[in-house]
């Protein structure tokens, strides 16, 4: 079976909407900075964009303050062919805690992962359809370790839980990755050495 492109379908996505000429209103949620610098240079010719920062998986409470402060750092210093502005979720470990109790001890990249995926996506999905943005989507999809397949499928389930449209994506393509190096350098971004919560630190 083949695996599904979701290059491709971004592809076609935005091919319309350059037919169409309109800038439609994207949700983006961010993990960080560098994840962000590629996706942001990418989607803002496109869209509108509102980046949600929302981690609360993210360990310890320090960490994730100087992520934050990174985040706000690349947006106010990168110019982007359309509007993006930055909203700041509120920082609640204990939601990340409640919902992957039980999966402790599963390794990086397994059921623990896809339930922290799911607990940003949804928020992003609640903030997309009360703001009454066309799209939302996530800057996960860029991480070589990360699977873009589990990410859009949580992704288009929220969509159709929300009724809001979910964008595809697998930023890693086409040197997505290589690119998000790049405009680290050239940014002086702080770049994490663990993906974020403290079982992430432990592997």
């Amino acid at each position: 079976m083949n695996q599904r492109n979701y290059q491709k379908d971004l592809d076609r996505i935005l091919e319309k909407l350059g037919r169409e000429h309109r800038v439609p209103k994207l949700l983006l949620h961010s993990c960080c900075a560098p994840c962000s610098s590629y996706v942001l240079e990418y989607l803002s010719e496109y869209f509108d964009i509102t980046l949600l920062y929302y981690n609360p998986n993210i360990y310890p409470p320090e960490e994730y303050s100087a992520r934050e402060a990174e985040e706000a750092r690349l947006i106010g210093e990168m110019s982007f062919p359309h509007r993006v502005v930055m909203v700041k979720g509120t920082y609640e470990p204990d939601e990340f805690y409640r919902e992957i109790q039980g999966l402790e001890q599963e390794p990086e990249g397994g059921a623990r992962c896809e339930r922290c995926y799911e607990l940003r996506l949804r928020q992003a999905a609640q903030m997309a359809k009360k703001s009454g943005c066309d799209f939302f989507t996530t800057t996960l999809t860029i991480s070589p370790l990360k699977s873009a397949q589990k990410i859009n499928s949580i992704g288009e389930r929220l969509a159709g839980e929300y009724q809001v449209a979910y964008l595809p994506s697998d930023f890693k393509k086409r040197d997505g990755y290589k690119r998000s190096l790049e405009l680290s350098r050239e940014y002086g971004l702080y770049r994490q050495n663990y993906c974020g919560c403290i079982y992430s630190i432990r592997t």
